[in-house]
């Protein structure tokens, strides 16, 4: 179902504070080119995130570590033009904020220049702090990300779920307040168990967006080519998958090219 013109109105960081103060659930989707955000945008969702991982499902490196600014702002550009309703937030790749806060500055203030994006996301805690508090002192909105952090796989090596001892679960609290300190707008929580994931949303005042973190977040995100049945082999525990498009598009192909090669397309009626 997609939605009228009419009823059309602007997501702001402002009316994603109110949802998890009305206790109204936040939906995000991932995007990374035009058509798909346009259909994305269409059907409702509040928050399209043009993820890094675009390296992954674009791209087709087993990382988010290898994708570019360049290529960011790129995938970005695209989304936004297709854009109505939808608030817009781009990851800042791997390598572009963690060195120095000024490097932060320079690529978040790229990001929204360039491609016209609503806010930027940044993952980690205490260990960027300053670049965080530099790239929001600009005026830019922050989003984190705390528990599996994909940019910092080749640390953990490997995607099982984090924070399950009380060390960690405490540290990912701590960091999850000191991010609302800061002034982050919201919190995308990634694979943490589901009571720890109740404790940090009911903690802190701004939204957390879950994935693989349970019921009890402000909202949940999943990677679009994943939720739609593209990335068929993908099946990890936390997703559902509400399409088999990658079905889809392979029987549609097969049919072309079977029309093509016994000549039965194109027709007389598909012929000028």
């Amino acid at each position: 179902m997609s939605i009228h013109k009419s009823e059309i109105k602007k997501i702001t960081t402002h009316q994603i504070q109110g949802m998890k103060e009305r206790g109204e659930k936040i939906s995000m989707l991932t995007a990374y080119d035009y058509s798909m955000a346009k259909l994305i945008d269409g059907a409702g969702v509040d928050i399209i995130l043009v993820g890094d991982s675009a390296s992954n499902v674009m791209a087709g490196h087993e990382t988010t570590l290898p994708i570019t600014l360049d290529q960011m702002i790129y995938h970005a550009s695209s989304v936004i033009r297709a854009v109505d309703r939808s608030f817009v937030v781009v990851d800042i790749p791997f390598g572009s904020y963690q060195g120095n806060s000024s490097e932060a500055l320079r690529s978040a203030i790229r990001i929204m220049k360039e491609s016209g994006a609503h806010a930027v996301k940044m993952e980690g805690g205490a260990e960027i702090k300053e670049s965080i508090t530099r790239v929001l002192s600009a005026g830019v909105p922050v989003m984190g990300h705390l528990g599996l952090t994909p940019q910092s796989i080749y640390k953990f090596g490997t995607y099982a779920v984090r924070a399950k001892e009380e060390e960690e679960a405490e540290k990912l609290i701590s960091d999850a307040k000191l991010l609302e300190e800061c002034g982050c707008f919201g919190i995308v929580l990634e694979k943490i168990p589901a009571e720890l994931a109740k404790r940090v949303s009911e903690q802190i005042k701004i939204p957390t967006i879950g994935i693989g973190a349970g019921p009890h977040t402000d909202g949940q995100v999943l990677v679009m080519h994943d939720m739609l049945g593209i990335t068929a082999e993908f099946k990890p525990r936390f997703l559902r998958q509400y399409a088999q498009v990658g079905d889809i598009v392979n029987e549609a192909v097969a049919n072309y090219v079977k029309d093509v090669k016994s000549g039965d397309f194109p027709n007389e009626k598909e012929s000028y």
